[in-house]
């Protein structure tokens, strides 16, 4: 560590967020086609399809949970590598048809790699970059998975339309290679001391998550519940309205709307604190699904992206810093894990459990009950961090 501001983009930063980056196209892409495609393939019902689509995000909740506690004694990079491999390994199997409940299965098997996968990535990283730059270089790091949760999209909405199923798991196939190849060039650090090492031995719940993480973890939970509605079912809801060719381009503006506005609510964020971000993002997401659920032009449906993006977006990586700031720094790995566990919760079980309410109500009426829920939200994040944080800004001045 040299000097007043140490290197933040060094060679280990850029590839293990380049492999996060293709781990989470891959995750992303699937996520919006696997809907239709068990419909289409298989003649599933809105709630298997919505399983098929979530089951893989609880498989990942669950790598993440068990490898959280494991990860020192097996290694941060082994972990990579045996995710990895696995990765690849259950990629291959979506080539193999033997029905809905083989695909359940292997949806399952290939999000627990994944959450071994990406849990180290997201270890190995809060590792490497330099304690005095850990804010932002999360920031930048989160931006990876930023990126990928529109061009995953895109190109699985793309190529649903234009080519075979087949052609989408190559893809996936390739990017997974791609990623164990990239793991060979990282260099992870030794760790000093065995902090990590000596908690594994108990079986106690701050083995597996974060406490202090916990309450803002759980408004994440619940604004990714809604969100998974939109990431699942936006497919079925624009042939509904006929949409389809504008849908593709959805999650593009979405991911914009990101990258434009991220390095502003970021500084935002540090100069003012976590609330000047965090209400209006209610607030947006909110005005982002109402306008998506009365939809019926593509402006529309656009402008909804850009609005959801703006709201969902920016919490997203604004909850993940809270989260890591409340936290000591040798439980920070543990805190990012706590994260992702209560963002796959909310992702993966809302699918399976709002295609039980959409035969009862429709895909339009889902979005305008779920923007409620989101405002309601904004209640929830008060109590629970928002006035702490109003508490830490008036004492301080500042976030540290």
């Amino acid at each position: 560590m040299r000097m007043s501001k140490p290197k933040l983009w060094t060679k280990d930063f850029i590839l293990v967020s380049t492999i996060n980056f293709f781990l989470t196209v891959v995750f992303y892409l699937l996520m919006v086609i696997m809907g239709v495609y068990a419909v289409n393939e298989f003649h599933a019902s809105t709630s298997q399809a919505g399983l098929v689509t979530g089951i893989f995000i609880i498989g990942a909740l669950i790598g993440r949970l068990f490898i959280g506690r494991s990860i020192e004694s097996i290694g941060r990079k082994r972990t990579l590598f045996i995710g990895l491999t696995l990765f690849v390994l259950t990629t291959l199997l979506y080539f193999v048809n033997y029905g809905i409940n083989f695909l359940l299965i292997n949806r399952f098997l290939h999000g627990i790699t994944l959450g071994m996968a990406s849990t180290a990535t997201g270890t190995i990283v809060a590792q490497i970059i330099p304690t005095t730059r850990k804010g932002e270089g999360i920031g930048y790091y989160s931006m990876s998975a930023t990126l990928a949760t529109a061009i995953g999209p895109f190109i699985g909405i793309y190529m649903s339309q234009h080519t075979s199923s087949q052609m989408i798991f190559s893809v996936c196939l390739a990017l997974g290679i791609i990623s164990l190849i990239t793991a060979f060039f990282v260099h992870v650090p030794a760790l000093e001391g065995s902090i990590q090492t000596s908690e594994i031995k108990g079986f106690k719940l701050s083995d597996f998550i974060e406490p202090k993480a916990v309450p803002i973890a759980l408004i994440t939970l619940v604004v990714a519940f809604c969100y998974s509605s939109v990431l699942s079912f936006i497919n079925f809801y624009a042939i509904e309205i006929d949409l389809v060719q504008t849908a593709s381009f959805f999650f593009l503006i979405y991911s914009i709307a990101i990258l434009i506005s991220r390095p502003f609510t970021g500084r935002l964020m540090d100069v003012k604190g976590a609330n000047y971000v965090m209400y209006p993002a209610f607030i947006l997401f909110t005005a982002g699904m109402l306008l998506l659920s009365s939809a019926h032009n593509s402006i529309a449906l656009l402008l909804s992206g850009i609005l959801i993006g703006l709201g969902f977006g920016n919490m997203q990586s604004c909850t993940q810093a809270i989260a890591v700031k409340l936290t000591p720094p040798h439980r920070m790995g543990l805190a990012t894990s706590t994260f992702f566990i209560f963002l796959d919760a909310g992702l993966g079980f809302g699918p399976y459990l709002l295609g039980f309410i959409i035969p009862f109500t429709s895909y339009s009426t889902l979005y305008a009950i779920l923007s409620i829920v989101v405002l309601l939200s904004a209640v929830l994040y008060f109590f629970l961090h928002g006035k702490k944080e109003k508490a830490i800004i008036n004492e301080k001045g500042h976030l540290a």
